[in-house]
């Protein structure tokens, strides 16, 4: 079984695969809504992110960071409220935290994508062996970009989070060999082979 199979789990991850996941991003107020997801999802499955992605958006002006830095407690009592929504309080808080902390990552350098794009230097990294599916949970790179993450102030940032991140936003690509988008993606934007990093299965 293909690593990518998890696309045909159902429609909304069918869809997800093939128009999102693994596509660069170079948009801040998409990359922070990747961010953000990854974020909400701990302890969750995915799936449950995607069933409620239009009740994150509307929650949190869809994903405007700039509009989610000015956020209060007031805020946070009406997305409590929200129908639907993940009753969540530290992880509401933390999105409304890491919003201030993407406005000032903005000022050092530029933007939110310039900072993560950095770690790469503007290439989807292309591991040895990912494509055979042998796919970890973190490694080295987001391990590194955790620490400094948190440093900063992030909540909810650790290596796991991070690389599932980097896949999402495309500064990984992680589909495999079989799957099209793979060669899609390579043959559309620039790239990186690199060695296996400090990789946790």
């Amino acid at each position: 079984m293909s690593y990518c199979e998890w696309a045909n789990i159902n429609e909304a991850n069918r869809v997800y695969h093939d128009t999102e996941w693994g596509l660069p991003v170079h948009d801040d107020i998409r990359m922070f809504e990747h961010f953000s997801l990854e974020c909400l999802q701990c302890g969750l499955s995915w799936d449950l992110m995607l069933k409620k992605r239009q009740v994150f958006r509307a929650c949190f002006d869809g994903f405007d960071y700039d509009k989610i830095a000015a956020y209060t407690e007031a805020d946070v009592e009406r997305i409590l409220n929200t129908e639907n929504m993940i009753r969540s309080p530290r992880k509401i808080r933390a999105i409304i935290s890491n919003a201030r902390c993407c406005q000032k990552l903005r000022e050092e350098f530029g933007s939110l994508c310039q900072y993560f794009w950095a770690f790469s230097k503007g290439r989807t990294i292309l591991y040895n062996g990912h494509e055979k599916g042998r796919i970890p949970v973190s490694n080295g790179l987001s391990d590194k970009i955790s620490r400094d993450l948190k440093k900063r102030g992030f909540k909810y940032v650790g290596p796991v989070t991070v690389y599932s991140h980097m896949q999402a936003c495309g500064i990984i690509n992680d589909h495999d060999e079989s799957c099209p988008c793979r060669q899609k993606i390579n043959d559309s934007y620039p790239t990186v082979k690199k060695p296996r990093d400090g990789e946790v299965t």
